[in-house]
């Protein structure tokens, strides 16, 4: 007799740098899969025993499949969680993957104040992201958006400025450019299906303690 699909957990996992951080959580919470790894060729890995299963995607999928029921739970970053809007439940900042959004410009082209860049370009990732930052600030801009080296914008003349995260800053001074304003900090955030949260609540809530207990004593154990 086959399970049900409501007897498991479906989780999305972003490739990338968040994807071993998030499979180290998970098995210290007592969930894991033969062959969980970045490098695998399988997109959906199951644990029969533990009636799980792992989603494999692009980070910027992540949201798509939970919101739609795909997947139950994902992790993701809040940069790319605000930046697909995707309607979730955002359960638990991890506290790792720490970054920041902000607005670089090369060095030799700063302007005196934010509000000079009114109606210039700007490259980013993060359109949606950028464009409310610079209407808040009652600016209009033409956004470019780019998924690769985002840096690239200025230095060939796309872009005067560009909108992206940064974690060490060091790409930025490779490139000559200049971060002018912070937009706002993300991390790794845990998220839930609407559905899912109330279909599974006690599966999910338990592994969200077991996380939170995780996460505080790693805390502890750092001081």
């Amino acid at each position: 007799m086959q399970s049900s699909e409501n007897e498991y957990l479906t989780i999305a996992l972003p490739k990338g740098k968040l994807f071993p951080l998030a499979v180290d959580l998970f098995r210290e919470a007592g969930i894991s899969a033969d062959g969980l790894t970045d490098s695998s060729r399988k997109l959906v890995i199951t644990n029969e025993a533990q009636k799980v299963k792992f989603i494999i995607s692009k980070t910027a999928d992540v949201p798509t499949y939970v919101e739609y029921g795909a997947a139950d739970i994902g992790i993701i970053g809040k940069d790319v969680l605000v930046e697909s809007g995707q309607d979730v439940y955002e359960l638990l900042d991890l506290g790792f993957g720490k970054c920041h959004l902000m607005m670089a410009v090369p060095k030799d082209k700063k302007r005196d104040k934010l509000t000079d860049y009114t109606h210039t370009r700007v490259a980013t990732k993060f359109p949606h992201i950028a464009e409310k930052f610079f209407n808040e600030h009652g600016m209009q801009m033409e956004y470019i958006k780019l998924n690769g080296s985002i840096e690239l914008g200025p230095i060939v003349g796309l872009s005067e400025s560009i909108v992206d995260i940064v974690e060490t800053g060091t790409t930025l001074k490779e490139n000559n450019l200049e971060e002018i304003v912070h937009i706002m900090d993300a991390s790794a955030r845990l998220v839930a299906n609407r559905v899912s949260f109330r279909l599974k609540f006690d599966r999910i809530y338990s592994l969200t303690e077991k996380m939170k207990q995780i996460l505080t004593e790693r805390a502890e154990g750092n001081k």
